[in-house]
C-alpha cells in the first residue's frame, strides 16, 4: 500500500504515466489538501469528514467507496508528506485559474462548515492560495463568496 501512495506521488516521467495515473494523483493531492485543512484546527469532524465526501465524490465522480479509499489514501499521504507544496505543486501545475478558484471556494466551505475560522485554517489557506499562484485578493474573494452563501457576518 505504500509504495502503492510513494509511486503516486513521485515524480515520474511523463511518458511513464498513464492518465488514470494522472487522475489519481490529482485526486489523492485535492483529498490531501482538505484533509490538511480539516487538521489544521486540530478537529477533524465527522461533519469535514461528509464534506470531504461529497466535495470528492462531486469533484471527480466517484462512488461513496472510492472516496472512503481516497481518503485513506490521502491521510497517509498527508501522514507522510513534509508539507502541503508536494500536494499543491501538482494542482498547480493541472488546475487552470478557474479550477483553482473553485479548489479555494470549498477548502473555505470545509473551513466555515463550523461557521468558524482559526488562525490556523486561515494560515494554511492563505499558504495553500500563494502556492497555488493565486492572488492574495483571489483567496479572500473566495473566502467572501463562501461567507455570503453562508450568511456568515
Amino acid at each position: 500500500m505504500f509504495d502503492y501512495i510513494k509511486g503516486i506521488l513521485q515524480n515520474v516521467s511523463e511518458e511513464n504515466r498513464t492518465p488514470s495515473d494522472g487522475n489519481k494523483r490529482i485526486q489523492v493531492a485535492t483529498c490531501a489538501l482538505f484533509i490538511e485543512i480539516a487538521r489544521a484546527d486540530d478537529e477533524f469532524t465527522n461533519k469535514e469528514r461528509d464534506i470531504i465526501l461529497s466535495v470528492m465524490k462531486d469533484s471527480f465522480d466517484l462512488d461513496t467507496e472510492e472516496v472512503n479509499e481516497l481518503i485513506i489514501n490521502a491521510e497517509e499521504s498527508v501522514n507522510k508528506s513534509v508539507s502541503v507544496y508536494e500536494f499543491t505543486r501538482l494542482l498547480d501545475e493541472y488546475l487552470e485559474k478557474e479550477g483553482k478558484f473553485e479548489l479555494l471556494k470549498n477548502l473555505w466551505r470545509l473551513i466555515y462548515s463550523d461557521n468558524t475560522l482559526n488562525k490556523y485554517e486561515d494560515n494554511l489557506i492563505k499558504r495553500i492560495g500563494d502556492m497555488l499562484k493565486m492572488e492574495h485578493k483571489e483567496v479572500i474573494d473566495a473566502k467572501l463568496q463562501i461567507k455570503q452563501e453562508k450568511n456568515i457576518t
